[in-house]
């Protein structure tokens, strides 16, 4: 009888077409540099060149890829070329991209500790390594009470934390009978959009959240905070849960961990830390004094998806007390019981995280941390570091630009002093040329752009390269 065609690609081809396709992602790496970095399709372009319909026949994998230079490189914003500047980096590596494949060829289900056991004991390791690396207090190690979780963004994370926080304040009563509309959350006007989603999300109602005024440098101001704390409660209210942010989206402002925490201590409030960028930098002993008062959160997260080299998507979560999160989002089905779970000896960390399932994100964590080693990380770090800090004194010297924030770390937010109309024309005209990408944002009301150094592979000459050409289009508006 003939052999009944399955359809599958066999072991042999995915080997061949596997080689294929780490030689097209190495090629890619290798050249990178040479497109435009910001795409330069126009809207609904792409879909244009696709079929309307479906294959009815399965086609080989040689075209697929063809296909992929044709009609997908042409709509890619690289964001891993050496030229990103924009928005904060989503960099990656080869160790990372490397630890992806081996977890989509495994494709583990890890929403339980019996679903691959691995899964688990890996990533709560892993997050174990990362506390006295990152000099974070003990509290947040699995040994104790406390422990870390891979999220897949910062703000799911926020959003956990968020729920964790609405539980505790509510004896847990909140996700039976549902908000009462009387729970206040507290964050800086420069915290990142995530944290008002996170609100709406929980029920707690977008009214409900303060936004608390900034000093000068756009940290958040520990007196008006507790001003408002005393307000609300004396209006009746419930204030559970503070948001500090160590390295803000706009400017990387760093709010005064420490007094915030504090008052949160003082008044019975859940502290949660957003240092999403600015996480990474811990790794340098020099750097940790930014969130100085850690010890006083009940929850921080990073994501070395923007800083680590550990492709997207990579968030890095801990609790100082896990039985909150655990309590707040545990549902347990008949159909998810099992003996390792009944035994209370494990983590399952469906418990830790809005979804059930949840992939084998800890692999090219793993591989990161072991590829490059702490002192790797470091080297890396410091120099995206100095070279911010060079761009920023090009700027300083420049009688046409000005400052418009402190620079910490990697982010330099400057302009032209020439007004709004020439900052933006300044953007649109770097980021049409393909040369670099910026972005831009709003401080004291004026249009302000960014440049934030930390790509995997940005070096001295691509910064200095930014600068020229920065300046050479600031020429031509004069």
């Amino acid at each position: 009888m003939p052999e009944e065609k399955s359809f599958h690609m066999s072991p042999e081809e995915f080997r061949r077409q596997g080689h294929a396709m780490v030689d097209w992602i190495a090629d890619y790496q290798a050249r990178v540099e040479s497109y435009p970095v910001l795409s330069r399709v126009k809207p609904g372009e792409i879909r244009a060149k696709l079929p309307g319909a479906a294959p009815a026949n399965g086609e080989t994998f040689e075209s697929i890829l063809g296909d992929v230079e044709k009609l997908i490189l042409p709509g890619i914003t690289h964001w891993q070329s050496p030229n990103f500047f924009a928005y904060f980096q989503c960099n990656g590596s080869g160790p990372a991209i490397l630890g992806e494949l081996l977890s989509a060829g495994l494709n583990v289900q890890g929403m339980l500790w019996a679903t691959s056991p691995a899964c688990t004991e890996l990533e709560t390791h892993v997050l174990d390594w990362l506390v006295p690396a990152m000099g974070l207090p003990e509290k947040f190690l699995s040994s104790g009470p406390g422990g870390g979780v891979i999220q897949d963004t910062a703000s799911s994370a926020s959003l956990c934390a968020l729920l964790a926080a609405r539980e505790r304040a509510t004896g847990f009563g909140s996700n039976e009978l549902g908000c009462d509309g009387k729970l206040v959350a507290y964050a800086s006007s420069q915290a990142h959009s995530s944290i008002e989603k996170a609100v709406k999300i929980a029920g707690l109602g977008r009214a409900n959240l303060r936004l608390i005024e900034v000093d000068e440098d756009f940290a958040m101001r520990p007196e008006p905070l507790r001003r408002r704390i005393t307000q609300d409660r004396a209006a009746g209210l419930t204030p559970f849960f503070v948001c500090a942010t160590v390295g803000t989206t706009s400017s990387n402002a760093m709010d005064p961990v420490r007094e915030i925490g504090v008052i949160c201590r003082d008044e019975g409030l859940w502290l949660h830390v957003d240092a999403a960028m600015s996480g990474t930098a811990a790794l340098c002993p020099e750097f940790r004094r930014l969130q100085d008062g850690l010890e006083l959160a009940d929850s921080y997260q990073f994501n070395p998806h923007k800083w680590m080299f550990t492709n997207f998507d990579c968030d890095c979560f801990w609790v100082a007390e896990r039985a909150a999160l655990i309590k707040a989002l545990s549902v347990l089905p008949e159909y998810l019981r099992n003996q390792a779970t009944e035994s209370g000896a494990v983590i399952d960390y469906r418990d830790w995280q809005i979804p059930l399932g949840r992939r084998f994100r800890a692999l090219k964590l793993w591989f990161v941390l072991r590829y490059y080693g702490i002192e790797g990380l470091q080297h890396h770090i410091r120099e995206h570091v100095r070279l911010a800090q060079q761009f920023a004194e090009w700027v300083r010297q420049d009688a046409r630009f000005e400052l418009s924030a402190p620079v910490p770390l990697n982010l330099v937010c400057f302009r032209l002093k020439a007004g709004d109309e020439a900052n933006q024309q300044l953007m649109e005209r770097l980021n049409r040329s393909g040369d670099l990408y910026l972005t831009h944002t709003r401080l004291r009301d004026k249009t302000t752009l960014r440049l934030s150094v930390g790509q995997t592979n940005t070096r001295a000459r691509h910064v200095e390269r930014a600068w020229k050409r920065i300046q050479e289009e600031a020429g031509q508006r004069a």
